[in-house]
């Protein structure tokens, strides 16, 4: 069996298991009314709330299940469940097993997917069954969440440096730079940073489709490189996230919510270190991080300019959507600008 089947092959599987659970999943989400109980107006001081009102649909917020990213993860365990099984029953040569988790390569950003995503789900079910200020996603409980993930982010660059025994940089055309005992606290700035960047999960289907062109472009730059295993690992969860999108598409579904965002953005942090291609993955990621850089910036200029606004609206795409630009437009565009900026990233990964 050749590698690409053995990668491609599990990604069908997965978007058909998604496509399989969603339905499933969906009755039990509207069963249990898992949507926001407060709306995010709510947090808005009453002279701001007025526009945000505006581009912001507050009824669907709090009657659209937020719990929409357990699909793509749990997509991915059934897949996993399902491979082993074919093998087991039907493939006899080691070497043609499609079983894709090995210590190496991707024991690590597996581990990482299921225990950031149930971080994620945690976060949803406070704003979803929790009593009094939980339900606001209150200042304390964004910093036990900052916590949590700088506590991941500790213990998995330990396994890096010590385990895996990582301890540089690939800086494309120049090679390999030493980082030493640096290497731990880049690896949680550059974890943190990219789940900041779940900000953009604001429109319908604009992070799903997103996610799906990284972990795509992902999947091409593992194969190329030689790590059949990860690049299976990323072509699975794009088959999962196609499955979620499907039922995305606006007006959604659902939501995919911290269940889901947590989980794929810290595991990109971690699959970009196995891969070589941290510094690659503004290029690759380029609408997470424009997005998440939109936040920061409008943040730093109402501190810096007494007040003063860069964009109508942070993050970026309701900036957009203030412009004037209708949700699909919106959508549409980063998908388009999402898969071009991958396709740009893998070659300058295949290339340098």
């Amino acid at each position: 069996m050749t590698n690409a089947i053995k990668i491609f092959l599990p990604a069908v599987i997965s978007f058909i298991i998604g496509m399989l659970l969603t339905p499933v999943a969906t009755h039990y989400f509207y069963k249990y009314r898992m949507w926001r109980r407060v709306s995010r107006e709510n947090n808005i001081p009453t002279e701001k709330a007025t526009g945000f009102s505006k581009i912001h649909d507050s009824a669907a917020e709090v009657s659209t299940p937020r719990t929409g990213g357990m699909i793509i993860w749990i997509s991915v365990i059934l897949t996993l469940a399902v491979i082993s099984l074919i093998d087991f029953l039907f493939i006899r040569n080691p070497a043609d097993k499609m079983y894709f988790i090995t210590r190496t390569q991707t024991l690590l950003p597996f581990f990482t997917l299921v225990i950031a995503s149930l971080i994620g789900l945690g976060d949803d079910f406070l704003q979803i069954f929790g009593k009094g200020k939980w339900t606001t996603d209150p200042i304390m409980l964004r910093y036990f969440k900052i916590g949590i993930i700088l506590l991941l982010g500790f213990i998995i660059s330990f396994w890096f440096y010590f385990k895996l025994g990582k301890t540089g940089l690939y800086v494309p055309w120049l090679g390999m730079v030493n980082l030493g005992y640096l290497f731990i606290p880049f690896f949680i700035i550059v974890m943190i940073s990219l789940w900041s960047t779940s900000v953009i999960d604001g429109v319908d289907g604009l992070s799903g489709g997103v996610l799906a062109s990284i972990f795509t472009a992902y999947t091409l730059i593992s194969y190329f490189n030689g790590q059949p295993q990860i690049a299976t690992f990323c072509a699975v969860i794009t088959g999962a996230t196609l499955a979620f999108l499907w039922f995305n598409i606006p007006p959604a579904r659902f939501y995919m919510g911290e269940s889901g965002m947590i989980g794929l953005t810290v595991t990109l942090s971690v699959i970009s270190f196995l891969t070589n291609t941290v510094l690659l993955l503004p290029i690759i990621a380029f609408p997470l991080f424009i997005t998440s850089l939109s936040n920061v910036i409008q943040i730093g200029s109402r501190k810096l300019r007494n007040g003063k606004k860069v964009f109508l609206y942070a993050p970026l795409h309701h900036h957009l959507e203030a412009l004037g630009w209708p949700k699909y437009k919106v959508t549409m565009r980063y998908w388009i600008v999402g898969i071009i900026m991958a396709m740009i990233g893998v070659i300058i990964a295949l290339i340098s």
